[in-house]
Protein backbone atom coordinates (compact mmCIF):
# COMPACT_ATOMS: atom_id res chain seq x y z
CA UNK A 1 0.00 0.00 0.00
CA UNK A 2 1.60 3.57 -0.73
CA UNK A 3 -0.03 6.74 -0.35
CA UNK A 4 0.71 10.63 -0.40
CA UNK A 5 0.63 12.72 2.69
CA UNK A 6 0.53 16.66 1.90
CA UNK A 7 3.31 17.28 4.32
CA UNK A 8 5.14 20.01 2.73
CA UNK A 9 3.30 22.81 5.13
CA UNK A 10 5.38 21.14 7.95
CA UNK A 11 8.23 21.59 5.88
CA UNK A 12 10.74 24.99 6.67
CA UNK A 13 14.86 25.59 6.01
CA UNK A 14 16.53 25.88 8.88
CA UNK A 15 19.85 27.88 7.30
CA UNK A 16 20.13 31.40 6.73
CA UNK A 17 19.38 32.41 2.70
CA UNK A 18 23.29 33.99 2.08
CA UNK A 19 25.35 30.90 1.55
CA UNK A 20 25.02 27.48 0.87
CA UNK A 21 24.58 25.13 3.83
CA UNK A 22 24.35 21.14 3.83
CA UNK A 23 24.88 18.58 6.94
CA UNK A 24 26.34 15.79 4.67
CA UNK A 25 25.50 11.97 4.90
CA UNK A 26 22.73 10.12 6.35
CA UNK A 27 23.85 7.94 8.80
CA UNK A 28 24.69 10.55 11.51
CA UNK A 29 22.18 13.02 13.58
CA UNK A 30 23.11 16.39 13.49
CA UNK A 31 20.57 17.13 16.57
CA UNK A 32 22.01 17.79 19.89
CA UNK A 33 20.70 15.81 22.82
CA UNK A 34 18.61 18.95 23.73
CA UNK A 35 17.25 19.71 20.58
CA UNK A 36 18.32 23.34 20.51
CA UNK A 37 21.32 23.04 18.47
CA UNK A 38 22.30 21.80 14.54
CA UNK A 39 25.43 21.34 12.95
CA UNK A 40 26.03 22.61 9.69
CA UNK A 41 28.26 23.13 7.66
CA UNK A 42 28.70 26.38 4.81
CA UNK A 43 30.29 26.93 1.85
CA UNK A 44 30.97 29.91 -0.31
CA UNK A 45 30.05 27.84 -3.67
CA UNK A 46 27.91 24.65 -4.66
CA UNK A 47 28.65 24.66 -8.81
CA UNK A 48 32.00 22.60 -8.27
CA UNK A 49 33.20 20.20 -6.23
CA UNK A 50 36.27 21.44 -3.23
CA UNK A 51 39.57 21.80 -3.90
CA UNK A 52 42.40 21.25 -1.61
CA UNK A 53 42.40 24.81 0.04
CA UNK A 54 39.09 25.24 -0.11
CA UNK A 55 37.06 25.55 3.44
CA UNK A 56 34.17 24.83 4.60
CA UNK A 57 32.84 26.82 7.92
CA UNK A 58 31.72 24.36 10.62
CA UNK A 59 28.96 25.80 12.98
CA UNK A 60 25.66 25.75 14.69
CA UNK A 61 22.46 26.17 13.83
CA UNK A 62 20.42 28.08 16.94
CA UNK A 63 16.73 26.65 16.51
CA UNK A 64 15.40 28.74 19.05
CA UNK A 65 17.08 32.05 18.16
CA UNK A 66 16.06 32.34 14.89
CA UNK A 67 18.21 29.97 13.13
CA UNK A 68 21.22 31.63 13.80
CA UNK A 69 24.24 30.34 12.50
CA UNK A 70 27.11 30.24 15.11
CA UNK A 71 30.57 29.70 13.33
CA UNK A 72 32.70 27.18 15.47
CA UNK A 73 35.91 26.31 13.00
CA UNK A 74 36.73 25.69 9.82
CA UNK A 75 38.00 22.36 7.79
CA UNK A 76 39.63 21.83 4.10
CA UNK A 77 39.08 18.01 4.47
CA UNK A 78 35.03 17.52 3.30
CA UNK A 79 33.00 17.00 -0.19
CA UNK A 80 29.38 17.65 -0.46
CA UNK A 81 28.56 13.74 -0.14
CA UNK A 82 29.59 13.11 3.77
CA UNK A 83 30.92 17.05 4.82
CA UNK A 84 33.68 16.51 6.98
CA UNK A 85 32.21 13.32 8.86
CA UNK A 86 31.11 15.86 11.43
CA UNK A 87 29.04 14.64 14.98
CA UNK A 88 28.16 14.69 18.06
CA UNK A 89 30.48 12.97 20.54
CA UNK A 90 29.08 14.04 23.73
CA UNK A 91 26.37 16.70 25.03
CA UNK A 92 29.37 19.43 24.55
CA UNK A 93 31.95 17.87 21.73
CA UNK A 94 31.92 17.60 18.43
CA UNK A 95 34.40 15.29 15.86
CA UNK A 96 35.44 16.31 12.03
CA UNK A 97 38.22 15.96 9.68
CA UNK A 98 40.39 18.28 8.83
CA UNK A 99 43.88 18.92 6.35
CA UNK A 100 47.21 18.86 8.27
CA UNK A 101 50.24 19.97 6.79
CA UNK A 102 51.56 16.31 5.84
CA UNK A 103 47.99 14.19 6.51
CA UNK A 104 44.33 14.52 7.19
CA UNK A 105 43.47 13.97 10.49
CA UNK A 106 40.67 14.83 13.17
CA UNK A 107 39.63 16.92 15.40
CA UNK A 108 37.89 16.78 18.58
CA UNK A 109 36.35 20.04 19.89
CA UNK A 110 34.17 21.41 22.54
CA UNK A 111 31.74 24.04 21.85
CA UNK A 112 31.27 25.56 24.79
CA UNK A 113 34.52 26.23 25.89
CA UNK A 114 36.57 26.11 22.70
CA UNK A 115 38.93 23.49 23.59
CA UNK A 116 40.14 21.04 21.26
CA UNK A 117 42.63 18.44 20.21
CA UNK A 118 43.65 16.37 17.27
CA UNK A 119 44.14 13.02 16.64
CA UNK A 120 46.78 11.56 13.92
CA UNK A 121 43.86 9.51 11.52
CA UNK A 122 40.28 11.10 9.88
CA UNK A 123 37.86 9.39 11.13
CA UNK A 124 35.12 7.43 8.88
CA UNK A 125 32.79 6.46 11.48
CA UNK A 126 32.67 6.37 15.42
CA UNK A 127 31.51 3.65 17.64
CA UNK A 128 28.51 4.21 19.72
CA UNK A 129 30.01 3.51 22.80
CA UNK A 130 32.28 6.60 22.21
CA UNK A 131 36.07 4.29 22.69
CA UNK A 132 37.06 3.83 19.16
CA UNK A 133 36.85 5.32 15.42
CA UNK A 134 37.77 3.57 12.43
CA UNK A 135 39.74 5.35 9.64
CA UNK A 136 40.21 4.75 5.91
CA UNK A 137 42.67 6.62 3.52
CA UNK A 138 40.73 9.38 2.04
CA UNK A 139 43.13 10.03 -0.60
CA UNK A 140 42.55 6.62 -2.05
CA UNK A 141 38.73 7.12 -1.95
CA UNK A 142 38.98 10.46 -3.73
CA UNK A 143 40.99 8.52 -6.89
CA UNK A 144 38.11 5.99 -7.05
CA UNK A 145 35.25 7.49 -6.00
CA UNK A 146 35.44 11.30 -6.37
CA UNK A 147 32.97 12.97 -3.91
CA UNK A 148 33.63 10.40 -0.99
CA UNK A 149 37.35 11.18 -0.45
CA UNK A 150 39.05 14.58 -0.01
CA UNK A 151 41.89 16.15 -2.32
CA UNK A 152 45.20 17.67 -1.21
CA UNK A 153 47.31 14.63 -0.54
CA UNK A 154 48.51 12.06 -2.69
CA UNK A 155 48.15 8.29 -1.97
CA UNK A 156 51.47 6.69 -1.59
CA UNK A 157 50.13 3.10 -2.97
CA UNK A 158 48.36 4.97 -5.95
CA UNK A 159 50.21 2.42 -8.15
CA UNK A 160 49.39 -0.50 -5.82
CA UNK A 161 46.19 -2.41 -7.04
CA UNK A 162 45.87 -3.73 -3.57
CA UNK A 163 48.12 -2.92 -1.04
CA UNK A 164 48.69 -4.43 2.77
CA UNK A 165 49.71 -1.72 4.58
CA UNK A 166 46.36 -0.17 3.82
CA UNK A 167 42.47 -0.53 4.59
CA UNK A 168 40.75 -0.04 7.46
CA UNK A 169 42.28 1.38 10.95
CA UNK A 170 40.84 1.17 13.96
CA UNK A 171 41.93 4.31 16.43
CA UNK A 172 41.48 5.03 20.19
CA UNK A 173 39.65 8.25 20.43
CA UNK A 174 41.46 8.99 23.84
CA UNK A 175 44.63 8.17 22.98
CA UNK A 176 44.98 8.32 18.88
CA UNK A 177 46.19 4.81 18.85
CA UNK A 178 45.84 3.26 15.83
CA UNK A 179 46.04 0.04 13.80
CA UNK A 180 45.47 -1.70 10.61
CA UNK A 181 42.71 -3.96 11.18
CA UNK A 182 41.97 -5.36 7.96
CA UNK A 183 44.28 -4.76 4.34
CA UNK A 184 42.81 -4.67 0.84
CA UNK A 185 45.17 -7.00 -0.14
CA UNK A 186 44.10 -9.48 2.27
CA UNK A 187 40.49 -9.16 1.28
CA UNK A 188 41.55 -9.31 -2.51
CA UNK A 189 43.69 -12.34 -1.96
CA UNK A 190 40.66 -14.37 0.04
CA UNK A 191 37.73 -12.55 -1.90
CA UNK A 192 38.26 -11.41 -5.28
CA UNK A 193 36.80 -13.72 -8.23
CA UNK A 194 39.57 -11.62 -10.46
CA UNK A 195 42.92 -10.72 -8.55
CA UNK A 196 44.19 -7.77 -8.35
CA UNK A 197 44.67 -6.25 -11.76
CA UNK A 198 42.25 -3.03 -10.83
CA UNK A 199 42.51 -0.46 -7.84
CA UNK A 200 40.74 -1.82 -4.99
CA UNK A 201 39.59 0.48 -1.81
CA UNK A 202 37.00 0.66 1.04
CA UNK A 203 34.11 2.39 1.26
CA UNK A 204 31.28 2.79 4.09
CA UNK A 205 32.41 2.09 7.39
CA UNK A 206 29.30 1.66 10.30
CA UNK A 207 29.47 -0.04 13.31
CA UNK A 208 26.32 -1.68 15.24
CA UNK A 209 24.51 -0.18 18.02
CA UNK A 210 26.79 -2.75 20.27
CA UNK A 211 30.15 -1.16 19.22
CA UNK A 212 30.77 -4.95 18.88
CA UNK A 213 30.23 -5.73 14.63
CA UNK A 214 31.63 -3.40 11.84
CA UNK A 215 29.71 -3.55 7.85
CA UNK A 216 32.04 -1.97 5.23
CA UNK A 217 32.16 -2.25 1.62
CA UNK A 218 34.62 -3.48 -0.86
CA UNK A 219 34.85 -2.00 -4.32
CA UNK A 220 36.80 -2.15 -7.79
CA UNK A 221 35.96 -1.73 -10.85
CA UNK A 222 35.83 -4.44 -13.93
CA UNK A 223 34.87 -3.30 -17.55
CA UNK A 224 34.05 0.07 -16.12
CA UNK A 225 31.45 -1.11 -13.85
CA UNK A 226 32.03 -0.99 -10.40
CA UNK A 227 31.64 -4.53 -8.10
CA UNK A 228 30.93 -4.28 -4.56
CA UNK A 229 31.10 -6.81 -1.59
CA UNK A 230 29.69 -6.28 1.53
CA UNK A 231 31.58 -7.42 4.88
CA UNK A 232 30.95 -7.79 8.43
CA UNK A 233 33.91 -7.90 10.89
CA UNK A 234 34.73 -7.35 14.63
CA UNK A 235 36.60 -4.18 15.37
CA UNK A 236 39.70 -6.49 16.10
CA UNK A 237 39.96 -7.58 12.30
CA UNK A 238 38.13 -10.76 13.64
CA UNK A 239 35.58 -12.95 12.39
CA UNK A 240 35.22 -11.75 9.31
CA UNK A 241 31.91 -12.54 7.16
CA UNK A 242 31.37 -11.68 3.44
CA UNK A 243 27.56 -11.00 3.70
CA UNK A 244 26.64 -10.31 0.11
CA UNK A 245 28.89 -11.08 -3.20
CA UNK A 246 26.10 -10.68 -6.20
CA UNK A 247 28.13 -7.68 -7.31
CA UNK A 248 25.95 -4.47 -5.93
CA UNK A 249 25.23 -3.52 -2.06
CA UNK A 250 24.76 0.10 -1.91
CA UNK A 251 23.44 2.69 1.40
CA UNK A 252 22.71 0.16 4.57
CA UNK A 253 22.08 0.89 8.19
CA UNK A 254 21.68 -1.49 11.55
CA UNK A 255 18.10 -2.52 12.59
CA UNK A 256 19.77 -4.33 16.00
CA UNK A 257 22.89 -6.07 16.85
CA UNK A 258 22.62 -8.99 14.33
CA UNK A 259 20.59 -7.48 11.39
CA UNK A 260 21.72 -4.60 8.72
CA UNK A 261 19.10 -3.17 6.17
CA UNK A 262 21.24 -2.82 2.77
CA UNK A 263 19.76 -2.30 -0.54
CA UNK A 264 21.68 -4.80 -2.72
CA UNK A 265 21.60 -7.61 -4.91
CA UNK A 266 20.70 -11.12 -5.23
CA UNK A 267 20.78 -12.93 -8.12
CA UNK A 268 18.40 -14.90 -7.95
CA UNK A 269 15.74 -12.29 -6.61
CA UNK A 270 17.14 -8.66 -7.91
CA UNK A 271 17.85 -5.68 -6.40
CA UNK A 272 15.90 -4.83 -3.18
CA UNK A 273 16.02 -3.88 -0.13
CA UNK A 274 16.96 -6.97 2.08
CA UNK A 275 17.20 -7.36 5.55
CA UNK A 276 20.82 -9.18 6.41
CA UNK A 277 21.27 -11.37 9.30
CA UNK A 278 24.72 -11.06 10.47
CA UNK A 279 27.23 -14.43 10.05
CA UNK A 280 24.50 -15.82 8.18
CA UNK A 281 22.86 -15.89 4.42
CA UNK A 282 19.53 -15.37 5.71
CA UNK A 283 17.96 -12.63 3.96
CA UNK A 284 14.29 -10.91 4.18
CA UNK A 285 13.05 -8.70 1.33
CA UNK A 286 11.96 -5.36 3.02
CA UNK A 287 8.40 -3.72 1.64
CA UNK A 288 8.50 -5.82 -1.68
CA UNK A 289 6.67 -4.16 -4.58
CA UNK A 290 7.14 -0.68 -3.03
CA UNK A 291 10.70 0.54 -2.89
CA UNK A 292 12.02 0.20 -6.95
CA UNK A 293 15.15 2.16 -6.81
CA UNK A 294 18.19 2.65 -4.32
CA UNK A 295 17.87 5.35 -1.11
CA UNK A 296 19.41 6.17 1.82
CA UNK A 297 17.81 4.21 4.70
CA UNK A 298 17.79 4.66 8.30
CA UNK A 299 15.33 3.35 11.39
CA UNK A 300 13.55 5.20 13.10
CA UNK A 301 14.94 5.50 17.27
CA UNK A 302 12.26 3.08 17.99
CA UNK A 303 12.62 0.91 14.77
CA UNK A 304 9.11 1.06 13.81
CA UNK A 305 9.64 3.46 10.44
CA UNK A 306 12.43 3.36 7.83
CA UNK A 307 13.21 6.86 5.99
CA UNK A 308 14.95 7.18 2.88
CA UNK A 309 14.63 8.93 -0.56
CA UNK A 310 15.56 8.35 -4.08
CA UNK A 311 17.73 9.66 -6.72
CA UNK A 312 15.59 12.27 -9.00
CA UNK A 313 13.29 10.97 -11.56
CA UNK A 314 14.19 10.61 -15.32
CA UNK A 315 10.92 13.21 -16.61
CA UNK A 316 10.96 15.74 -13.42
CA UNK A 317 14.25 15.74 -12.23
CA UNK A 318 12.99 15.39 -8.87
CA UNK A 319 13.92 13.16 -5.45
CA UNK A 320 11.00 11.53 -3.30
CA UNK A 321 11.50 11.50 0.27
CA UNK A 322 9.34 8.15 1.66
CA UNK A 323 8.54 7.18 4.80
CA UNK A 324 7.69 3.35 5.57
CA UNK A 325 5.52 1.64 8.09
CA UNK A 326 7.20 -1.27 9.33
CA UNK A 327 4.42 -3.41 10.70
CA UNK A 328 2.03 -1.84 8.61
CA UNK A 329 3.95 -2.20 5.50
CA UNK A 330 2.80 1.08 3.91
CA UNK A 331 4.49 3.66 1.97
CA UNK A 332 4.74 7.39 2.57
CA UNK A 333 5.45 10.00 0.09
CA UNK A 334 6.32 12.86 2.14
CA UNK A 335 7.61 15.20 -0.93
CA UNK A 336 9.05 15.50 -3.71
CA UNK A 337 12.25 18.31 -4.50
CA UNK A 338 13.84 19.16 -7.52
CA UNK A 339 17.33 19.00 -7.82
CA UNK A 340 18.15 17.25 -11.25
CA UNK A 341 21.79 15.14 -11.55
CA UNK A 342 24.73 17.49 -12.70
CA UNK A 343 27.08 16.30 -15.35
CA UNK A 344 29.63 15.77 -12.56
CA UNK A 345 28.22 13.97 -10.23
CA UNK A 346 30.73 14.29 -7.22
CA UNK A 347 28.74 18.04 -6.35
CA UNK A 348 25.55 16.67 -6.74
CA UNK A 349 22.80 16.86 -3.53
CA UNK A 350 21.51 13.83 -2.77
CA UNK A 351 18.03 14.66 0.24
CA UNK A 352 20.15 12.17 2.91
CA UNK A 353 17.09 12.25 5.04
CA UNK A 354 18.11 12.34 8.67
CA UNK A 355 16.34 11.31 12.01
CA UNK A 356 15.93 13.74 15.14
CA UNK A 357 16.66 12.34 18.21
CA UNK A 358 13.43 11.59 19.26
CA UNK A 359 12.19 10.33 15.79
CA UNK A 360 9.67 13.59 15.86
CA UNK A 361 11.43 14.97 13.05
CA UNK A 362 13.74 14.67 10.44
CA UNK A 363 16.00 17.13 8.33
CA UNK A 364 17.29 16.30 4.82
CA UNK A 365 19.71 18.85 2.24
CA UNK A 366 18.33 20.14 -1.21
CA UNK A 367 18.74 22.53 -3.77
CA UNK A 368 15.21 23.00 -4.64
CA UNK A 369 14.93 26.48 -3.96
CA UNK A 370 17.80 27.72 -5.99
CA UNK A 371 21.12 26.96 -3.18
CA UNK A 372 22.06 24.64 -0.79
CA UNK A 373 20.10 24.69 2.36
CA UNK A 374 19.51 22.20 5.03
CA UNK A 375 15.40 21.53 5.90
CA UNK A 376 13.38 20.05 8.39
CA UNK A 377 9.61 18.53 8.90
CA UNK A 378 7.56 17.73 11.19
CA UNK A 379 6.18 14.61 11.00
CA UNK A 380 4.67 13.83 14.53
CA UNK A 381 1.50 13.65 12.93
CA UNK A 382 2.19 10.72 10.88
CA UNK A 383 3.85 8.86 13.21
CA UNK A 384 1.26 9.07 15.85
CA UNK A 385 -1.58 8.33 13.59
CA UNK A 386 0.25 5.11 11.65
CA UNK A 387 1.15 4.22 15.45
CA UNK A 388 -2.71 4.61 16.30
CA UNK A 389 -3.64 2.26 13.53
CA UNK A 390 -1.16 -1.17 14.02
Amino acid sequence: MSSILKAKQTLRSVTPEAGHYFFGYYDKCPWDVSGKYMLALRAKFMDRSPEPDDEATIGLIDLHAGNRFLPLDTTQAWNWQQGCMLRWLSATEVIFNVRGKESFSSKILNVESGESRTLPLAVYAVSPDGINAVSLNFSRVHNNRPGYGYPGFEDINKNIDAPYDDGIFLMNLKTGEAKLIISIGSIVDSFCRDGKKTPHWFNHLEFSPDSKRLIFLHRWYESGKRITQFFSVNPDGSQLYCLADDGMTSHFCWLDNSRVLAWARKKEIGDRYFLFRDRTQDVEVIGEGLFHDDGHCSYSPDRKWILTDTYPDAVEGKRSLLLYNVGKRQLITLGRFYGPLPKELARRCDLHPRWSRDGNKICFDSIHEGSRKIYVMDISAIIQEGESCV
